[in-house]
């Protein structure tokens, strides 16, 4: 009995030690290499940007008002119409003024034929005066009466010219060429230089874009461009977030600094051809340097912070993780610059690091483009 005891503690011990001698192989052996996805470093160009909020300006800007008072004749455009200079927009009832032109060309004509009599007078006071048959008091009354003519047509020649001016104001011109905005005023309405605002012209192409600057910003995009502030590009973000196809250039930095903001109003230009931009709209702008500097590029989900500074991790020939400690540059659509620690080529591991440790074999896999950028 104790012999079969003795027997099955054995077998039981046996079992044991075969369980016990097998379970830190497998713990040694563990299980298949981690999958991670990787992407080669490329050299890729990245431009430095900065970012400021701006305003569009359009380059001419007309209000249009009334300068003679009346009733408003039949609107000659629509709203939004594209318009050319000294196209007549507006009309003013024009009846009275040229009533009042036609009486001062009668008073002209009037004024004119008394000049005409007195000149005739006084040459006949002066003959009168040579052949000693008149007096100097007539000869100097006739020259009186004949200056004191000449006066009156000059004045109302003067008279004549401001009822034509009067009349001309009757047709409301458009001074430059743009686009109209809609009409404040219908036709029938009474309207004078009271009035305010009839429509407003504003010239679109091209358009300007002024936004403030401070002075450090001002240096920093001056030192990224070179001493020309022709080597910046400049680039509008709009509202749904598209960048405008058009580049635009600085033309202008205003002559005084604000001492509130230490800022400087800059003014770029752009082409409109297409009216994407409108007098007033906000947008944000971009500058960065024309000549855009090539360096080692990484997706920014790569990168990784601890007290040290920034890190990733690569994959070698071998499949063995090492990591890189490395300098960040500017960082750009999901791209970031690497400036030092990582060569171009060089296996980046850009999704499966918390699964990794320097030294660990893995298994890497390329990463397609949608990967590489999250």
């Amino acid at each position: 009995m104790r012999n079969r005891r003795s027997t099955a503690s054995m077998l039981v011990a046996a079992v044991l030690c075969a369980v016990c001698g097998t379970a830190p192989a497998r713990a040694q052996q563990g299980g298949p290499p981690p999958a991670v996805l990787v992407q080669p470093a490329e050299m890729k160009p990245i431009a430095d940007q900065s970012e400021f909020i701006g305003r569009v300006a359009a380059v001419d800007k007309v209000e249009l008002r009334a300068r003679v008072k009346g009733f408003l004749g039949p609107r000659k455009f629509a709203d939004g119409d594209q318009v050319k200079k000294d196209q007549v927009l507006f009309t003013i009832e024009p009846e009275t003024y040229q009533a009042a032109v036609d009486q001062k060309k009668a008073q002209r004509d009037a004024a004119r034929a008394a000049l005409a009599n007195a000149e005739m007078q006084l040459k006949r006071a002066a003959e009168l005066l040579r052949s000693n048959t008149g007096t100097q008091v007539t000869y100097d009354q006739r020259l009186s009466e004949q200056l004191q003519a000449k006066a009156q047509v000059e004045d109302a020649d003067a008279q004549l010219r401001d009822a034509e001016l009067q009349l001309s104001y009757t047709e409301i011109k458009s001074p430059i060429d743009g686009r109209v905005g809609r009409a404040a005023f219908s036709p029938g309405n009474l309207v004078s230089p009271d009035s305010g605002v009839l429509a407003t012209v504003v010239s679109e192409h091209p358009i300007r874009v002024l936004f403030p600057v401070t002075q450090r910003e001002l240096l920093e995009a001056k030192r990224t461009a070179g001493t020309d502030p022709a080597g910046i590009v400049v680039r509008l973000r709009l509202a749904d977030g598209s960048v405008y196809q058009e580049k635009g250039k600085i033309d202008f930095i205003d002559v005084t600094v604000d001492a509130k903001t230490d800022g400087q109003i800059v003014r770029a230009t752009f082409d409109n051809k297409n009216g994407v931009l409108t007098d007033g709209q906000t947008v944000r702008v971009i500058i960065e340097g024309e000549k855009v500097p090539t360096s080692v590029a990484v997706p920014q989900a790569a990168i990784a912070q601890d007290q040290s500074g920034a890190y990733l991790f690569v994959v070698n020939d071998k499949n063995v993780v090492e990591q890189k400690r490395v300098r960040t540059g500017v960082a750009r659509d999901g791209l970031v610059a690497i400036t030092s620690g990582l060569q171009a080529g060089e296996r980046v591991i850009v999704q499966g690091q918390q699964r990794v440790r320097p030294g660990m074999t893995v298994n890497p896999s390329v990463a397609p483009p949608a990967a590489s950028k999250k």
